[in-house]
Formats: C-alpha cells, structure tokens, sequence
C-alpha cells in the first residue's frame, strides 16, 4: 500500500475507535475533586476548577467535606470569611492579624476586589456549576459530625455521599484534585 492509502486508513480506524468511544461513553474525561476548607479564599479553587472542565466537557465531582461544606450551604457561602493568621501571602503580619477584627477586614479588603474584578460570586459560581452538569458531594459523616441541616444546602446538591463513594470515583477520574 502507499503512504496516501496508509494514512487514509489510519484516519478511517481513528474515526472507527472515536465512534466506538463515542457509544460506550469511554471518550468522557472524568474529574473528582475534594474540597476541605470553606474559606471565601479556598472556594473559589474547587469551583472555578469544576466549571472550567465542565466547560472543557469534563464529568466533574466535587467532593465536600469537613469545613468545605460551608460552601454548599447556601446562607453560610454569601458570609464567608478570609483568616489574615497563618497566611503567609496576606499583606498583614500574623501578630496584626491576630488582633479582633482583622478578619473582618480582611475580609472586606477581599470581597471590595472580588466587586471590583467582577468576579463571579460563590452563588453564581455554584448554579453556573449546577447548570453544567458538574456533581457536588456533601459528605455525610461531616453533615452528622457537624450537624448540618441537608436542606440548608443548594438545590442540586448530593447529599448522602460517603468516603467510599468519594474513593471510587476518584478512582475512576482522570484527574484527581485536593483543594
């Protein structure tokens, strides 16, 4: 065979295995992430990632678990809070920041560039998610241990998920995330 009967095999078998992957589901790219903090600086992490691979046609799953729950709760996201301790990009030194009140400003310092960004808000972030397809997962043992009320959570969140659960489907991803 030529190089031009070759080559135009090797593109009939690629479109042969694209259908097959097509039919089988085996072409979705799958990624899990686990969220842990429920920070207004560690929620944008998770979302942002998920709906950016979701937009890339990414299966996404995101994992909450222990304070990352404040992020699916859907009064606790609009009133999260930025530490100024224990940061060591933060503009304020950890013996300042240790005084009342500077997590509040702080804060505010980071909510005032978010506005002035106009970056998109937790809210919108977590219903453009929704609207994506993308999973979020509230973890049941920290929904127990912590004593969260399920239906304080936004409309199309997982509840009822455990570690097992979280396990495999990292399992199963592409790429897996711990935010």
């Amino acid at each position: 065979p030529s190089r031009a009967e070759l080559a135009a095999r090797v593109e009939e078998l690629e479109e042969e295995l694209a259908d097959v992957a097509a039919e089988t589901g085996e072409d979705e790219k799958k990624m899990s992430i686990i969220a842990t903090k429920g920070t207004l600086d560690m929620a944008y992490p998770p979302l942002i990632l998920a709906s950016t691979a979701a937009a890339f046609g990414y299966e996404v799953t995101v994992f909450h678990t222990f304070w990352g729950l404040e992020i699916l709760h859907e009064e606790r996201s609009k009133d999260l809070k930025l530490s100024s301790v224990g940061n060591p990009n933060m503009p304020v030194p950890n013996v300042i920041g240790a005084i009342p009140g500077m997590d509040r400003m702080t804060t505010k310092m980071m909510e005032k560039k978010i506005d002035d960004n106009e970056t998109a808000s937790i809210e919108e972030l977590i219903e453009t998610s929704l609207d994506m397809g993308v999973e979020f997962q509230a973890c049941q043992m920290t929904i127990d241990l912590m004593d969260y009320d399920e239906e304080n959570f936004y409309d199309g969140v997982t509840t009822g998920v455990g570690a097992a659960t979280a396990i495999q489907d990292m399992a199963e991803a592409d790429i897996q995330l711990l935010v």
